[in-house]
């Protein structure tokens, strides 16, 4: 029946959410979360999500340590995740982002596009004593963003404008309380560059620069002292479905920005030929 219908999809949206709360840097560093913590970040009553996770783990989509009785995502999420293309690619992906950590000696990322977002699906962090840190499981907005725009960046002017109409105010920076993490801690947004990317025609002027040069840059776009460079990973279809992003303290990189995109770049093909790549 219509109702009964509607009541199951209410359901396992809230099941989702359970899920995506497990999946969120804060439970994955702690190895898991209460039930107390869970309820409070989903915002329902701690019974209920008690009930919801009782559920999840009859199916073994999470996993319940029999010494805290905290929650974790569950082997059986994985193994299903692990037959998805993102799994294959996250696989292909590993050595190359450990690889290009070691030659930049900074953090670098394994990024895709969800809607108007970029989630990292991994991280290899710098092997400095200070760096910026993993953004597993983070996502931010795309456009504003150096991974979103390698991402983006074949598109035609048409799907990029409708895209744009949808997901053109949201916003890069996150609240604080998801990045308690950070080695930066301050996350204000800084004050806007003359030429920072601020609307659809600068997105274009921007996305033609990226086509240009294989890679994208931010200087202190999304964390202040931080910069990144981002360049697209391509499959063999032909398609961009990932990017390799480095992001670095300003004052370790200094004028080698765009050195720092060429070296991303050059891992970014290399990753792209062994999904099977070819360019023309």
């Amino acid at each position: 029946m219509p109702g009964s219908s509607r009541r199951n999809s209410a359901g396992l949206a809230r099941d989702i959410e359970v899920l995506e709360v497990l999946g969120r840097p804060e439970a994955v560093q702690a190895g898991g979360l209460g039930v107390v913590r869970i309820a409070a970040l989903v915002g329902r009553d701690k019974t209920v999500v008690s009930r919801t996770l009782a559920t999840l783990a009859d199916s073994g989509l999470v996993d319940r340590d029999p010494e805290s009785l905290s929650y974790r995502l569950g082997s059986r999420l994985y193994a299903l995740a692990a037959r998805t293309s993102e799994g294959a690619l996250a696989w292909n992906a590993r050595g190359h982002l450990k690889h290009l950590a070691q030659v930049t000696r900074e953090t670098a990322h394994l990024c895709v596009l969800r809607g108007g977002n970029v989630l990292t699906l991994m991280s290899e962090l710098s092997p400095n004593r200070f760096h910026t840190t993993g953004w597993e499981g983070v996502t931010t907005a795309a456009w504003r963003t150096p991974s979103g725009r390698a991402l983006i960046s074949d598109w035609d002017a048409e799907s990029l404008s409708v895209w744009y109409a949808e997901h053109g105010h949201d916003e890069a920076v996150l609240e604080a309380g998801e990045r308690a993490d950070s080695t930066f801690a301050v996350l204000e947004r800084p004050s806007p560059r003359p030429n920072a990317i601020s609307d659809l025609d600068s997105l274009v002027a921007e996305l033609k620069r990226v086509r240009e040069r294989g890679y994208a840059t931010s200087d202190e776009e999304l964390e202040r002292g931080v910069v990144a460079a981002s360049a697209p990973v391509y499959d063999f279809t032909s398609r961009i479905v990932a990017a390799l992003n480095v992001s670095a303290p300003k004052e370790r990189i200094g004028a080698q920005l765009d050195k720092l995109g060429r070296i991303v770049s050059g891992a970014a093909r290399d990753l792209s030929a062994a999904l099977g790549y070819s360019a023309q």
